[in-house]
């Protein structure tokens, strides 16, 4: 750990140039790419090169030197520190050693709290983050500089980083949204969660990278026996002929620790529930618990007469299973220590073994080729399952313990545990299975084997999804991280790798709830996103860093609809529980709760001035609410049908409501009377929105219909035709020339509202869109969808992008042709952001060209950036040849 005076002392260095003129920074990158500088501090420090950038940043300014002695004074004074400043840092540990290092952190993070508000330092982190490809004395101090501006989640989005050299460090989750690094050199960098959507990469070399979906830990000396994740998803358990139990953190791919005690082999390793235990069986016919988190043995459990072959604990923790090749297996209560139960039915060696999800049951399996169900209450055998020719080397329950899954030499049986009749089989291994493991969900199946391969099976069809190759040994045991996105393995070739189960990256999901989007809405000030889902929460996430802020939950049920009050301080929440919720957006903390409804909450909406609340309801009325005294003011009745949207007049003075009964209504907030009804759509009204000024009113409709309404005159304005399936969402930009509407057809589309045709369509996403919300600004869409994903839209064109190196500009030019556009990523469409629980790497609309991608065990990356919606512009070239 850093004292405070080394603290400070980087601190201090940094201050000095907190004055300085931030336009000097780009004029002194400039002269040092023109004259081909290589010691910055060299030409600096030089009086006539001072006086050549003097008289440069005196014509950018169209100054006159002899007429500003004072600005000259202060342009020569502001370069003199910048030299200053260079040569303290060069010789400071900042230029030596890696701070993305856990001991420099403290470090980190107090000049992170010292400089946060500091433009010109940050600008001034910036300029060393260039300098790195100028003076490669400084190669290490730009590193950590940039390591530093990621770390505060500075946007540098859209940044020109061409050909800075970064080495020894961390970017874990920068933000590279269309940046241009062309050029550039990484050696040794961590690059796990990178955002590099629409980004350029020319002749990139980057090598030795760290990135946890591709993790391999090595560190055993003998062949991976077992491998289970902790609950938590966070560490890694794992054992291994070398005797001993191995700890990983799952992020960074480093050993936490390693457990010693057994005398041989140590065949399996599983973890309690809470992530506190975890338990071991080995050869050496004893059953271990371990404290994981003073790392201590606590407790050796003897009662086999022959060698351990696996542990199992069950669902809540206080019991724990072992088999053995003596015939038994043997029940422990695990708080005391003591043997509960030996269930006595196989006849040979019990090789596998798995509690049943609710922890009732217990299959286990052998080399007497037959499955065993026990009661483990009662502790009597209940089912013998007959099918198997051969010895059961793996087990598994479905999570909804419908299916067993079960693996013998080259075949997976899954059986209907509700019949007891064989339901699928799987045979394209050509090796003995030694595990198999359902993801948390069930849908997925996967499976190791001595192969060296590991396979993913759709368990509803019934067929293989993928194989992923990279073992060269035995694979003996697979296990599933507890959301399910990764796939943990380990092998007799003495690795543990990590792999990313997911596909088609190329959707961006949003992968913090864990059920549909229902509701997005952006905060005033724009920094933050809201997001409703029937998984009951509601997220909040840092716009410009696509980080998760704050879980909000307290709803019981699914949230259907969330908005933000003006002031951007309140946010209201309506849910299937039949209840609002008001939260304080700072804190995350519930407000008050407003019940009156007696049916669902569909539609929540705030007056402009923020005083009233707006609500509507399955039991067919809609309420408004006096957010100051959070009573209920009024009860607005004449839909025969649930409400399924509401929505504010600019002026505040009308409330739109649509309905299932077909129509719109529109109602004076001020007497709560009726002030028309719109009829012109022929099923459910899902949608209303008014344009910004007040004088449109567009709806969207179950028959996948969007009609324009003027105010003034009760009209229709127009029918938008286009959506094959239900209009959910529609949302005018500010400027309400645009309207974004979102569709169960899987789609977004986008309208000039004038000329009532479509302007784009966006598409991409494998579930329904529940939601769409304009950012502020207008030049982001939001989109909620069924796929439990978020994503953000770039509703500007592509027109801006621009190569500035002419070395690789020629080339790109030849992507302009027709035929390519065809082929390649439509840029006007990626998601610019991608915000997320989980940290995955981002790689959307990026071209690269002519580059190198190599993680730390030398394995080529390029076909994770392909599975994430890379553009790999070489392949381009050769399908524009072949076709020309």
């Amino acid at each position: 750990m850093q004292g405070t005076f080394q603290k400070e002392a980087l601190t201090k260095i940094f201050a000095e140039v907190k004055d300085v003129n931030e336009q000097i920074f780009g004029v002194i990158l400039e002269i040092f790419q023109k004259e081909k500088v290589q010691c910055c501090i060299g030409y600096l420090s030089d009086n006539g090169n001072q006086r050549i950038l003097e008289q440069h940043i005196f014509q950018r300014e169209n100054l006159k030197l002899v007429a500003n002695e004072q600005k000259l004074y202060v342009v020569r004074n502001n370069i003199q520190q910048i030299a200053n400043v260079l040569t303290k840092l060069k010789d400071h540990e900042f230029n030596k050693t890696d701070y993305s290092f856990d001991e420099y952190q403290e470090a980190v993070h107090y000049l992170i709290k010292r400089i946060k508000d500091e433009r010109q330092i940050i600008e001034f982190l910036q300029f060393l983050v260039n300098l790195t490809y100028i003076d490669k004395t400084l190669i290490q101090c730009g590193s950590n500089s940039l390591h530093v501006l990621v770390q505060m989640k500075v946007d540098l989005r859209n940044k020109n980083f061409q050909n800075i050299k970064i080495q020894n460090t961390s970017l874990l989750g920068a933000n590279f949204v269309r940046c241009n690094l062309s050029g550039s050199e990484l050696n040794n960098v961590n690059i796990s969660g990178m955002n590099l959507n629409g980004a350029l990469l020319v002749n990139c070399k980057w090598k030795k990278l760290k990135i946890h979906e591709l993790n391999k830990f090595d560190g055993e000396k003998g062949c991976v026996e077992s491998v289970s994740f902790s609950p938590d998803g966070k560490t890694l358990a794992s054992s291994s002929t070398d005797k001993s139990i191995r700890l990983w953190d799952v992020k960074t791919g480093q050993q936490k620790a390693k457990l010693d005690g057994h005398t041989n082999t140590v065949q399996s390793v599983c973890f309690s529930p809470d992530g506190n235990i975890l338990a071991s069986g080995s050869m050496d016919k004893s059953v271990r618990l371990w404290n994981v988190n003073i790392k201590k043995q606590i407790a050796k459990l003897d009662g086999h007469s022959c060698e351990v072959n696996q542990v199992c604990l069950s669902p809540d923790g206080n019991i724990l299973a072992s088999c053995s090749n003596d015939k038994a297996i043997l029940l422990w209560d695990t708080k005391t220590g003591q043997q509960k139960a030996k269930l006595v039915g196989h006849n040979n060696w019990v090789i596998s073994l798995c509690f049943s999800p609710d922890g009732k049951t217990i299959a286990s399996g052998g080399t007497d080729k037959f499955i065993l169900l026990w009661d483990v209450k009662k502790g009597q055998q209940k089912e013998k399952l007959y099918n198997h020719s051969e010895t059961v080397y793996s087990i598994c329950f479905s999570p909804d313990a419908n299916i067993l899954a079960s693996g013998r030499v080259e075949t997976i049986i899954l059986w209907d545990l509700q019949t007891g009749q064989l339901k699928a089989k799987f045979d394209n291994h050509n090796s003995i299975i030694k595990s198999v493991c359902f993801s948390p969900d069930g849908n997925t199946l996967a499976s190791g084997s001595s192969d060296t391969s590991i396979r993913l099976w759709d368990v509803k069809k019934g067929a293989q999804k993928a194989r992923l190759d990279g073992h060269c040994g035995n694979v003996l045991s697979v296990c599933f991280s507890p959301d399910g996105t990764t796939l943990a393995s380990g092998s007799s070739d003495k690795s543990i790798r990590l792999w990313d189960v997911k596909t088609e990256y190329q959707q961006n999901k949003l992968d913090g709830h864990t059920n549909w989007v229902t509701s997005v809405c952006f905060s005033p000030d724009e920094f933050t996103l809201a997001s409703g889902s029937i998984d009951n929460s509601i997220c909040l996430w840092d716009f410009k860093t696509g980080q998760l802020k704050a879980k909000l939950e307290g709803h019981t049920h699914a949230v259907q609809s969330v908005y933000f009050s003006p002031d951007g301080k309140t946010l209201a929440s309506g849910s299937i529980d039949k209840s609002i919720r008001l939260w304080d957006v700072k804190t995350g903390q519930q407000k008050a709760i407003l019940d009156s409804h007696i049916g669902f909450v569909y539609s929540v909406c705030f007056s402009p001035d923020g005083t009233t609340l707006a609500s509507g309801s399955t039991d067919t009325s809609i309420h408004l609410w006096d957010v100051k005294t959070e009573q209920q003011q009024d009860k607005l009745d004449g839909h025969t049908n649930i409400v399924k949207s509401v929505c504010f007049s600019p002026d505040g003075k009308t409330l739109a409501s649509g309905s299932f009964d077909a129509s719109i209504r529109l109602w004076d907030v001020k007497t709560g009377q009726q002030k028309a009804k719109l009829d012109g759509h022929i099923y459910a009204v899902c949608s209303v929105c008014f344009s910004p000024n007040g004088n449109k009113l567009a709806s969207g409709s179950d028959d996948n219909s969007i009609l324009i309404w003027k105010i003034k005159t009760l009209q229709q304005y127009t029918k938008l035709d286009g959506h094959t399936s239900t209009v959910d969402s529609v949302s005018f930009s500010p400027d309400g020339k645009t309207l974004a509407s979102g569709s169960c057809d899987k789609s977004i589309r986008l309208w000039d509202v004038k000329t009532a045709q479509q302007k784009a369509k966006l598409s991409g996403h494998s579930g329904y869109v529940k939601s769409v919300c304009f950012s502020p600004d207008g030049n982001t869409l939001a989109s909620g969808i069924t796929d439990n994903s978020i994503c953000l839209w770039d509703v500007k064109t592509a027109k801006e992008r621009s190569a500035a190196n002419k070395s690789y500009k020629d080339t790109l030019e030849q992507f302009n042709t027709p035929l390519f556009q065809n082929n390649l990523h439509s840029v006007s469409n990626y998601q610019i952001l991608v915000i997320s629980e989980q940290i995955i790497l981002k790689a959307y609309g990026t071209y690269i060209l002519k580059g190198e991608f190599v993680n730390h065990s030398g394995k080529d990356l390029s076909p994770l950036f392909i599975s994430k919606g890379s553009c790999f512009l070489e392949n381009q070239l050769y399908i524009n040849q072949q076709c020309n």
